[in-house]
């Protein structure tokens, strides 16, 4: 697809995938719209400090509001919709404000873009809601499992999703990332989290070490929104973005002490720990599908990944 011109929104767009996939439409030549939740002190996320901020339009809004949604919408050729809470541990104290966020916001998207009759929708799940793997590699047939109120929140989206393209024929593809990081994550994630207790400190405390991630950095998850949406092939398909590579909590954590250069201890702290039966042990992908119907193949090495990951938060420890 040729991108110059290409009327696009980004809801979500001040977050952490949101702000590099508005970036990179932008340097595409894409006209970008970034839709960022309203604060009363006028911050943008991530855009704020961003180069090309200046070559994007900002609208402040909130997807939970019709009328927000419809007026950010308006001329727009293609949506990505990222806007959602997405921190698991949260999701036990606050569920409600995730269905309102997650389904709710995402059911508002969904009309406006068919009111509007937007080219296309690329809908963002989550790998939360496989829940523990019942067989590896995982791939879009593996059945949904809600371990958590934020999982539960995002297969309720899908299935929004799924059911506009049924019954009205909205043009939606979900993409569904398995554990995307790199500059700019928030810290409450775990490899920042790690990464900024191995700068910062000899004892590195973590939830359980022996659960298993697919960990896909940041460039290679933005380059499979944008291929996504560039394919008619895969209009009503849900397509996973993950490496088929995994590892441990426990593993990923000495690996980011090595290569911090720090001698560090491994703690495992009761209090991260999640509810039993809501942990996730074991995340791989299967991203066949992905690679076949848009070409699309992870390209950044883990260990090249962590180490950009690394260099960035020691240049923003703030």
């Amino acid at each position: 697809m040729n991108w110059t011109g290409k009327k696009v929104l980004v809801t979500g767009a001040g977050g952490f995938i949101g702000s590099h996939l508005a970036e990179e439409l932008t340097r595409r030549g894409a006209s970008t719209r970034a839709m960022v939740r309203y604060v009363a002190n006028g911050g943008r996320g991530h855009l704020d400090e961003s180069l090309l901020a200046g070559d994007i339009e900002i609208y402040a809004g909130d997807v939970t509001d019709q009328s927000s949604i419809t007026k950010a919408m308006e001329g727009i050729d293609i949506v990505f919709h990222l806007a959602a809470l997405i921190d698991v541990p949260y999701s036990y104290e606050a569920p409600e404000s995730y269905i309102r966020t997650n389904v709710l916001g995402t059911l508002k998207v969904l009309q406006a873009a068919r009111a509007i009759g937007v080219q296309r929708l690329v809908q963002t799940s989550t790998s939360e809601v496989y829940g523990s793997a019942l067989y590896v590699p995982m791939d879009e047939n593996h059945p949904l499992r809600a371990q958590s109120p934020y999982a539960a929140s995002k297969i309720g989206a899908d299935k929004l999703a799924e059911a506009f393209h049924a019954s009205f024929q909205l043009p939606v593809t979900i993409v569904r990332p398995f554990n995307t990081y790199g500059p700019r994550q928030s810290i409450r994630a775990v490899i920042p989290a790690i990464i900024m207790q191995c700068l910062t400190r000899d004892e590195v405390h973590i939830g359980a070490t022996s659960p298993t991630r697919d960990f896909t950095y940041v460039g290679d998850t933005v380059a499979g929104f944008i291929a996504a949406a560039e394919s008619d092939r895969v209009i009503g398909e849900t397509l996973n973005l993950g490496t088929g590579i995994e590892v441990s909590i426990g593993d990923l954590a000495r690996r980011i002490g090595c290569l911090s250069g720090r001698d560090v201890t491994i703690v495992t702290d009761h209090e991260m720990l999640r509810p039993s039966k809501s942990e996730v042990t074991r995340l791989c992908s299967n991203n066949r599908r992905a690679c076949e119907l848009i070409g699309w193949h992870p390209v950044v090495e883990f260990d090249q990944g962590l180490a950009d990951t690394i260099a960035w938060a020691r240049d923003n420890s703030k």
